[in-house]
């Protein structure tokens, strides 16, 4: 990690400098006044540069980021998204790890039900956000819970998939000395099939949680928000603000980060064998 960031930080200057220097040339040849001279040096003080310097990155910042839990700092959106995230991805693994079970459970309903799970994967997040706002509105239910809805919608596919993979998982060798031992049915799904899912369940997790992030952002961009990151994407984006941009994005790729940091420290604290074995 540190490798690729060392490598990300060497070549971004020069980038930066041959993205914009293209740029700071257009504004200088229609005649706007700045303080510099050339298309280098102009580089790192465009208004609204495609890439931008890191002293301008660093002031958009800290610009945004003070007074932390202000209705419009990026750090209070941030947690409004992340709240709206993390109620999305528990729905989704309540859905995901029942509708497994059920799959598993029942060739006919798997047979039934997973055409349309996959075709349920396919409709636009775009269109189904305001339709859903506006179908929970009728009924009083607004704010953050049809987002969390959508995040949950988009994040629960994964982990239905992963747990069923999971729980079919156990060597038939094992079930067989199971039921040698005359265990039941609900024996071997607790003794063994579902300890079996469990490193799935946390991949699939991982997978959901980035999913459910994303749908959290665009419902918030396609329904009426007063607050988190997508709200202030389409404000700044109307705005035509890059360095806004640029710090949102920034802010949306750490709680990404950090979602999925929290799901490996709790996969290592249920899966305890799974750490001895990788070492």
């Amino acid at each position: 990690m540190l490798i690729v960031a060392v490598v990300v930080l060497a070549l971004y200057w020069p980038l930066m400098l041959w993205v914009n220097a293209a740029q700071a040339q257009r504004t200088l040849d229609s005649g706007a006044e700045l303080d510099c001279m050339t298309a280098i040096s102009c580089a790192t003080q465009l208004r609204n540069p495609t890439l931008p310097a890191p002293a301008q990155l660093a002031a958009s910042f800290r610009t945004m980021s003070t007074p932390p839990m202000a209705p419009t700092s990026a750090p209070y959106n941030t947690l409004v998204t992340a709240g709206e995230t993390l109620v999305g991805l528990i729905i989704a693994s309540v859905l995901g790890v029942i509708l497994a079970v059920a799959l598993v459970a029942s060739r006919a309903f798997e047979r039934i039900t997973l055409p349309w799970l996959i075709a349920s994967q396919t409709v636009p997040v775009v269109a189904l956000a305001p339709m859903l706002a506006v179908v929970l509105g009728q009924y009083g239910v607004q704010g953050w819970l049809p987002k969390a809805l959508i995040a949950a919608y988009i994040a629960f596919f994964p982990v239905a998939v992963g747990v069923s993979a999971g729980l079919r998982s156990p060597d038939p060798m094992q079930e067989d000395l199971m039921r040698t031992y005359r265990a039941s049915g609900p024996q071997v799904f607790w003794k063994l099939r579902l300890p079996a899912s469990l490193p799935f369940l946390f991949t699939s997790l991982k997978v959901a949680a980035t999913a459910a992030l994303i749908g959290s952002i665009v419902a918030e961009i396609s329904t009426i928000s007063y607050s988190g990151l997508g709200k202030m994407l389409a404000e700044n984006s109307r705005a035509s603000d890059t360095l806004a941009l640029w710090v949102i994005m920034l802010y949306g790729a750490a709680l990404g980060i950090a979602l999925v940091g929290v799901i490996g420290l709790v996969e290592r604290w249920v899966t305890p064998w799974r750490a001895g074995q990788s070492r």
